[in-house]
């Protein structure tokens, strides 16, 4: 098993139209998405087979993608249908195989690993679509890796820092929180929140009232955080794909049930949370200009213990190891924010 083995989101389904061509990287690895005659999306390889030309420069035609430079042109199976140097008739039989594609929750998912088991599936995006449920869906792109991004994704000292007064303030409130290990995934359940919410309280808990706070990390690559308050639920689901070893781009979907608020409250919604990810941008750049200079050594705190068993899975597929077979692990810690 190896990160390759795993389901990378490429593109949201809207941004795939019919005559759209789009550029991207996973893993370092170029690759070109467009819709087949049939609307199926299709990925392939970067480069023309005649002399390495990027398709993602050519043009979509009726479902078929034509080359840039000698007009090699490919069907959604990455067969060459045409080569206009050899006129009408194709003498030659080329293929340039697609990687398989999943298009599942309003994402399009690409999967490097040609020998990967079937079974795998993309994570399902909670509530996506359900009845009550509204979701944002954001993009941004990261300089920085994808260790350091769900580090952050689903880190609370931060917070009364990167985000002081906007989501907590630094008040020395003691929190508690179990962490569990099991099944690939690192579930953490906080206890003792109420308050400390920054100067967005009044819209999310007026009351005060008891906040259940759950956070999780499924490997490789995806964090979910969900708020409970009285009958408000929030949810930020994070898919962070590795374009390369310094840049993540991080699909995140913003997830609430509001009630009667739902629509009312989007543009605020929207707005909140992309200024959060803005601070959570530059901060990141500025630990990777570090981590460059220095290295990634690390100094622990007991909070810190959630991002070791969240490295442990990762450090585990990139021997090549299942992060299904390590070890159940269930600790408590006790931190202050």
């Amino acid at each position: 098993m190896s990160f390759q083995h795993y389901w990378y989101i490429v593109a949201e389904s809207r941004e795939l139209g019919r005559d759209q061509v789009l550029a991207r990287q996973v893993l370092d690895e170029r690759l070109v998405c467009f819709r087949a005659a049939d609307g199926r999306a299709t990925v392939l390889r970067d480069r023309c087979l005649h002399r390495n030309a990027p398709l993602s420069a050519g043009q979509v035609r009726q479902g078929l993608l034509v080359c840039p430079y000698h007009g090699w042109t490919y069907d959604g199976e990455g067969r060459v249908v045409a080569i206009p140097a050899l006129g009408p008739e194709l003498r030659q039989r080329h293929c340039l195989p697609p990687y398989a594609v999943i298009e599942q929750d309003g994402f399009v998912y690409v999967q490097l690993d040609r020998t990967a088991a079937a079974q795998i599936r993309p994570f399902a995006m909670p509530h996506y679509g359900e009845p009550g449920w509204f979701t944002l869906r954001l993009q941004n792109r990261f300089r920085n890796n994808v260790a350091n991004c769900v580090e952050n994704f689903i880190d609370i000292p931060h917070t009364a820092f990167v985000h002081r007064r906007i989501f907590r303030s630094s008040t020395g409130e003691k929190l508690s929180a179990r962490v569990v290990l099991r099944n690939a995934q690192v579930h953490i359940e906080y206890a003792n929140e109420r308050r400390n919410l920054g100067s967005y309280r009044w819209f999310l808990n007026p009351r005060g009232l008891a906040v259940s706070h759950t956070d999780s990390f499924h490997a490789p690559n995806v964090t979910s955080v969900e708020y409970r308050i009285g009958r408000k639920v929030f949810l930020i689901t994070s898919q962070a794909v590795p374009v390369s070893e310094q840049e993540t781009l991080v699909y995140t979907d913003l997830t609430y049930r509001f009630g009667l608020f739902n629509r009312l409250a989007a543009p605020f919604v929207r707005r909140y949370g992309q200024r959060i990810i803005d601070q959570d941008l530059q901060i990141l750049a500025l630990q990777m200009d570090s981590i460059q200079r220095y290295g990634r050594e690390f100094r622990d705190t007991p909070a810190d213990h959630i991002h070791r068993l969240v490295d442990s899975l990762r450090e585990a597929i990139g021997r090549g190891e299942n992060p299904h077979d390590l070890p159940e692990a269930c600790l408590d810690i006790e931190f202050y924010v």
